[in-house]
């Protein structure tokens, strides 16, 4: 075990360092949900409100946008995405050593880098930040590589691949003339010892499988932000 139970606030910290590391390659990370914000209150009182229309401010996955995708849709107006590459990520946390050889420090590394960068089948491509909308968390697109596997099955594999997960309901929806995998499911974090809503949906095209996941700080978030993500599922087009 990397780290022992009294050594909790010590893996945070390194947890919080890890994440500015990465900040330059992939956002803010998860942890970056967990911030506090005035604006917590207010998306609370609009968490009933989830199917009130959002306006869109443009649409990405095409070539030349913020993020090039193997599809394209729409997000919500004020929404700003950046795109991640895995890859340059991994090199950034490996060149952030210090030299020692403090394997449990590069272990940990290793192991929050695979935990921001990777689930299951599929590797973060982009993250779409709601803060500048005044919300708290991401529309996150994950990316796999080109195979037989069916959006069900990698959708299913994603929601393996996080601990935690409890009352997955699955389910089919179609956009135009797509059509793909939905999951709605309950997240508790151990550590926070909170439970909250999570949906995804997952497409498969010639270039891979394609996830769209929205997390949030927490339930009242997360239902405030679900225009964002009816919005991304509208509009969804593969190509």
């Amino acid at each position: 075990m990397l780290v022992g139970a009294g050594n909790v606030r010590r893996r945070l910290a390194q947890v919080a360092l890890l994440a500015g590391v990465l900040a330059g390659c992939s956002g803010a990370g998860e942890d970056s949900d967990t911030k506090t914000s005035a604006s917590a209150s207010a998306s609370a009182d609009a968490a009933s409100d989830s199917d009130t229309a959002v306006k869109s401010g443009g649409t990405i996955g095409a070539a030349g946008s913020a993020c090039e995708l193997p599809v394209t849709f729409d997000i919500a107006e004020d929404w700003e995405a950046e795109a991640v590459d895995a890859g340059a990520a991994e090199e950034k946390v490996a060149d952030s050593g210090d030299g020692s050889a403090d394997s449990e420090k590069e272990e940990l590394a290793q192991e929050i880098a695979d935990a921001l960068l990777y689930q299951g089948p599929v590797a973060a491509a982009c993250e779409v930040d709601a803060k500048p909308a005044g919300n708290i968390g991401f529309l996150r697109v994950w990316t796999g590589k080109p195979g037989d596997v069916d959006a069900r099955t990698v959708l299913e594999g994603f929601v393996a691949a996080e601990n935690g997960v409890s009352k997955a309901k699955y389910s089919t929806f179609k956009a135009g003339d797509v059509v793909g995998a939905e999951v709605k499911y309950l997240y508790t974090s151990e550590l926070l010892e909170e439970t909250k809503e999570e949906s995804a949906i997952a497409v498969t095209t010639e270039k891979g499988p394609v996830i769209i996941h929205l997390g949030g700080l927490d339930t009242d978030e997360h239902r405030a932000m679900l225009p964002a993500y009816e919005l991304a599922k509208r509009t969804l087009r593969i190509g």
